[in-house]
């Protein structure tokens, strides 16, 4: 059966390059389509009901990982795999508790694409060999009581929004246009944030968002 696929990144090279690996790779995989950022990613998981999606963590407009549970949201069956530069725990974790099926580094994405999209598409996990010993370390550390969450987990969906345009340069009243919120909404969402975060200065705001995945340096 046809694996229809949806690729999610803002560097057109890199949708090529997935697109020419998962052409060439003697599988049954369709690429349905293309989003080069979050918000035109979920538009497209909806429109087309891809069965795997690959989506880039950091994207303008929307992160990868809220770009994940809003599909999700909205269809809980849907399989995402994360695309990322990182290969730390956190953003592996970041990863699965937003709701996706697999991650992939960007380092193999090439090699690994096709393995990733037929594992994910057929209802399996599937992780970058030189991770997949993430995996195996969360499933022994977490505990049964739930863990408190901390840092960015620890903002809501809508403040997540609100830091990741902040840290892209836009206005109050330009994130307010584009999130469908007052002013003062926007205002009070930055003013949690910052308190939740204990950040307290702009540029502070900035490079906390860059450090986890959620905007561009």
């Amino acid at each position: 059966m046809k694996i229809r696929v949806l690729i999610a990144d803002d560097h057109p090279v890199v949708r090529e390059g997935l697109k020419f690996s998962l052409a060439h790779s003697g599988r049954d995989i369709e690429v349905a389509g293309e989003a080069e950022d979050g918000v035109t990613a979920v538009a497209l998981a909806r429109s087309l009901t891809p069965d795997v999606i690959v989506m880039d963590i950091t994207m303008p407009r929307l992160n990868g990982l809220d770009a994940t549970r809003d599909i999700l949201r909205g269809n809980p069956a849907a399989r995402v795999i994360v695309l990322s530069l990182h290969d730390t725990r956190a953003f592996v974790e970041g990863a699965m508790e937003a709701g996706a099926r697999g991650y992939l580094t960007k380092e193999s994405a090439s090699r690994d694409i096709a393995d990733a999209v037929a594992e994910v598409g057929a209802g399996r996990y599937y992780l970058s060999p030189s991770i997949a010993h993430i995996l195996v370390e969360l499933g022994l550390t977490r505990s049964a009581a739930p863990r408190r969450a901390r840092g960015a987990a620890a903002l809501t969906a809508q403040e997540r929004k609100v830091l990741q345009l902040i840290a892209e340069g836009l206005t109050g009243k330009e994130i307010a246009a584009a999130l469908a919120l007052t002013s003062n909404t926007v205002h009070a969402h930055r003013t949690r944030l910052m308190a939740k975060l204990d950040i307290h200065k702009q540029t502070d705001l900035v490079r906390y968002a860059v450090k986890e995945g959620l905007a561009k340096s």
